[in-house]
Order: structure tokens, then sequence, then C-alpha cells
């Protein structure tokens, strides 16, 4: 049983399907209404036509029949051009619609969501599932309204000929029909089955490929290829039952209704031979617009069932880009006034397995800090905690005298930005990449390229440079420079710096912490694990943590002069 909260959920993607679309879909359901009926008006002038060239009587003659013919001709031609134009563009429209709805709905989630989610989930959702919702969702709405029209037109023409023959038509009809139902539910199965497999495949390929490095070095080819091949395995093992189950249910529906066809020429030809009536053009009649009853009763469940598994599908894909969300909140100056505030906050991923513990911190307005400590201290946790990563910790965050809770990440990132270890970058140009694809004065760009010390760079290269799949053509200082011009350029009163210099040389490291505490203004918070005396004197306060606590908070000569834990960490530092 689906929720309440999970069809509403659904009902919001499916209404993306026909948002501004009405007109087109109206339209294509109009084509298919036509023709439907055209399929019914050709059975019928098959029947006049036979009846005429048997001299039977009450036909119209041969004439008429051709000029009869010939509109009907022109008429196909029209609905077919209404087809032509409406429903590609109503499919489109659609699924284009859909999927940027869906990933607007992921740009909602929290700034480390995909720290706990698998993106694998989303590409095969946005890539694979998107094509089978437009063949069993949306290709299949118009199936369905034909084949139900044709069989409920198809069965009043059997009606008006003949009831006796239309009674043993129904009977006949009722093979195809259990032939259906025995098989079509389990598709429902069989297709999130395929997804999953997908879905697991594209992840395991992922790894393969972003790992690539590993695998030379280690030599592990063989085994990255016996892995990724039985992903591959299993996701093509998946579609083959699908495709098998598929397979069962037309090669059924198909004898069952060879079964029922036959069966009503035979009764038609008995019927005829009798003097009931009944014509040739009739019994020929009878047998073509079985077609139309018996398809539809043969199709119609798996039609169903694979609309089912496509709402599944939609289902999946709406629960997934739910959570994670942080829509909380209201918005705030975008200044910093006084200060940051942390009381009594402690945290942890998992229940019992504390990560912060009862930590107190106050961080004022335009001051340095650095946060360091050894290998699982909680240094990064904090700062996350302090980007809103995570609503769930004990205690209170306070930018001034506003609880980060109440505060709107729309809003929070008007005031604050981060300067990450893993920087990335599109392939794009240089230019597009520090103003991330929005719009900004050439002055303020050029004054973010000075301060973040990209002018060299740019100087070299021009600002039109592409940088290659995630900055593939630029040095790991150059990343990092770009990223420092990100949040130069954004004029955020609050930088925060997580591990930004940990992949770089000793050089490097040192101009990039140099180029950040350059920056005036700023309140500026740096996680890191070097420990340059150089760049710590020039901090406001170094604060310490050692198992999720607050150690140590100083300047760099005061934690020096006590000898505490910050005196042996950087004495062993510098040892190494």
């Amino acid at each position: 049983m689906k929720t309440s909260e999970t069809k509403q959920r659904r009902n919001t993607f499916i209404q993306q399907f026909y948002h501004n679309n009405k007109l087109a879909f109206g339209f294509a359901v109009l084509a298919t209404i036509l023709l439907s009926f055209i399929n019914l008006a050709i059975s019928w002038l098959l029947q006049q036509v036979l009846d005429a060239a048997t001299g039977s009587e009450n036909t119209y003659s041969l004439t008429t029949l051709a000029i009869i013919s010939m509109m009907l001709i022109i008429f196909i031609l029209f609905v077919g051009l209404l087809n032509y134009k409406s429903k590609p563009k109503f499919i489109a429209t659609a699924m284009k619609q859909y999927k940027d709805h869906a990933f607007k709905f992921i740009t909602k989630k929290g700034i480390h969501a995909f720290s706990g989610e698998n993106t694998s989930v989303y590409l095969s959702a946005l890539s694979n599932d998107t094509t089978n919702i437009e063949t069993n969702y949306l290709n299949n709405t118009f199936t369905l309204v034909s084949q139900l029209l044709s069989f409920v037109g198809a069965f009043a023409m059997m009606l008006w000929y003949s009831p006796l023959l239309t009674l043993a038509a129904v009977l006949l009809s009722s093979l195809p029909l259990l032939a259906s139902i025995l098989a079509g539910n389990r598709l429902v199965v069989a297709e999130k089955n395929v997804s999953d497999r997908n879905a697991s495949y594209v992840a395991t390929l992922k790894d393969c490929l972003s790992g690539f490095s590993v695998v030379k070095s280690f030599k592990a080819e063989k085994q990255i290829i016996t892995m990724l091949a039985n992903s591959n395995d299993n996701a093509e093992g998946a579609k083959r039952s699908r495709n098998q189950l598929n397979t069962v249910i037309q090669i059924a529906a198909a004898s069952a209704g060879a079964a029922a066809q036959l069966g009503v020429f035979l009764i038609g030809a008995w019927l005829t031979l009798s003097g009931s009536g009944i014509t040739a053009g009739v019994v020929l009649v009878f047998v073509n617009l079985m077609n139309f009853v018996i398809q539809p009763i043969a199709e119609v469940p798996g039609l169903l069932a694979n609309r089912r598994a496509a709402l599944g599908l939609i289902d999946k894909l709406a629960d997934a880009v739910s959570s994670n969300i942080r829509d909380t909140g209201h918005s705030i100056e975008n200044v910093l006034k006084h200060s940051i505030r942390l009381e009594n906050v402690s945290f942890s991923y998992e229940d019992k397995k504390m990560v912060l513990h009862d930590i107190n911190l106050k961080l004022e307005k335009g001051k340095s800090y650095v946060i360091v400590g050894g290998s699982g201290s909680g240094k990064s946790t904090l700062l996350n905690l302090l980007m809103a990563a995570n609503s769930n910790y004990e205690g209170q965050i306070y930018y001034d005298d506003v609880e980060l809770r109440d505060i709107s990440t729309e809003s929070l990132y008007d005031l604050v930005s981060i300067i990450q270890q893993n920087v990335f970058v599109f392939n794009s140009t240089i230019a597009e990449n520090i103003t991330m694809f929005s719009p900004f004065k050439q002055e303020d760009i050029d004054l973010a390229i000075e301060l973040s010390g990209l002018s060299s760079l740019i100087e070299q290269r021009g600002s039109d440079y592409l940088c290659g799949e995630n900055g593939s053509g630029l040095s790991g200082g150059e990343k990092q420079r770009i990223s420092i011009a990100r949040s130069v350029l954004r004029r955020t009163p609050v930088m925060f710096v997580d591990e930004a210099t940990s992949s770089l040389d000793v050089e490097t490291a040192f101009d990039v912490a140099n180029a950040i505490l350059d920056l005036q203004g700023l309140t500026k918070v740096m996680v890191t694990h070097t420990l340059d005396d150089a760049i710590l004197r020039r901090c406001d306060a170094i604060i310490t943590l050692k198992s999720g606590t607050i150690k140590e908070f100083g300047t760099f000569d005061d934690l020096m002069a006590n000898k505490g834990y910050f005196y042996s960490l950087f004495t062993v530092s510098q040892g190494e």
C-alpha cells in the first residue's frame, strides 16, 4: 500500500507531464480516438465491398464505396498529420519537464547529501528509468485509449451485426484474457528488479572509472573486470527475465487469440451455411473485429502491469529526491554583525557514537581561526554542522542571535561559503568556473582573480581556457585558487576552508593558505592538518580538537607556551 505522502510526491511528478502541455496532449488523444474509429470504419468498408462483390442485398454500389474509400484515405492522412504534430511534442515536453523537476528537487538537498547517498540511483532514474516511463506510462496512455475505444466500438458493431455470433466471440475471448492475467502482475516486480540491478551496475561502473588509477597501480584489472562483469550479468539477467516474462505473455495471448478467431470463423461459416442470414462479408468483418476485441483483452492487463511498473519507478525517484532536503527556516540579513556561537553542541552520526561532545565556542566577526587535531577528532564534522549539513545536533548554533535551524538554506549560503579539499571544476571556461555561470560585473571578477592569485594563469591561458573534465587541464593549486575566487566573488561575510591544501605540495599549500588569510574583512575558519607556524601565527586563534572536544583554544604563541596537546601535535608534525 502506498502512503498518502508517497502518492502526493508521485502526483507532483506526474503533473510535470501535463504542465503547459495540455493542448498537445489533447490533440494527441483526439488523434488516437479518430485513428481507433478509422480502423472500425475500414472493417465496415471491407464488409460492404465483399458483400457488394458477392451480390448481397442492402449494400452500397462499388462506385459509392470507391468514393467513400478515397474520402477515408484523405481523412487518415489528416489524422496522421495531427498525430505527427501533437504526440511527439507532448512526450518530448513531458519528459523534459519530468527530468528538470527531478533535478530541481535534487538541488534542494543538503550540501553533504551525497556523502551518504548513492548517486547511481539518480543516474539510473534519469536515464534508463525515464526510457521505461516514456514507453510504459506516456506511450501506453495512448495505447490504452486506442485499445479500449477499439474494444467498445468493435463490440458494438458485432452486436449490431449478430448478437449470437457476438456471444460466441465473447466466450472464446476469455482465453486470451486468462492468459494475460496469469502473468501480467509479475511484470511490476520484474521491472523494479531491472531498475535496481541497473542502478547497481551504474554504481560499479562509476567506481571502476573513478578509481582507475588505483586499479592500474595495484594491477587489479582482472579482479575489476570480473566484478564489473558479474554486475553486468546481474543487470542483463534481470532484463532477460523481464523480457522472457513479456514473451510468455505475448505467446500465450497470441495462441489464445488465434484459437478464438478460428473458433469465431468456424461458427460464422456454420451460421452462413445454415441460412441464418449472416453473409460472407459479416463473417469476414467479425474475424477482423475480433482483433479489436482480443487485442485489448490480451494486451491491456500487460499494459496496465507495465504502467504500474512505470509508476513504481516514478515513486522510487520521488522518494529518493525527497530525502535529505532542508527546506525549513527563514531569511536573515546577509551580514555577520557580531559572532558565530556554539553552545553545548554535541553530535553523532550513529546512536551512542558521539563525534562532537559539548562544544562551546565563539567565532568573532572579522577574525581568522584554524581548527586542528588528529584524524577523527571531529574537525570536518564541526565545519559541516556550521554549513547546516545536519540539523540533528544537540545544543544551539547561533549566527549572531539566530539559531542555525531557523535559517533557510538559501539565506545561509548568502552568508557563508566553503572552500573544500576536493574542488569540482566543470568542463567549461575558467571564467565560467569562477562565476559558476552567474552574471557578475567584470571589475568584480577581475578583483577575485587578483585576490585568489589566478592572474598569472589567466595571462598564460586566457579566461576562456577550457578546464577539462573535473579540471583535468589544471593543477591542484590552480583548482584551489578557482575555489577561492568563487568565494571571493560571492563576497560572503563568512568563509570556511576544509582541508583545502591537504593534496597540494608544501609551497603551493603555503601560497594558497596565505591567499585565503590575505582576504580582508571576512570571518575565516580553516580546518587543516598541516601545521605551518607561519600560517598558524597569522590566525587570531587556534581551536584544538581531541576526540570531539575542544582541548585548547588560543593563539599560537600561547598554546606553544602552555606545552599542552597542541604543543605535542606541532612538535610531532615538525619531526615528520
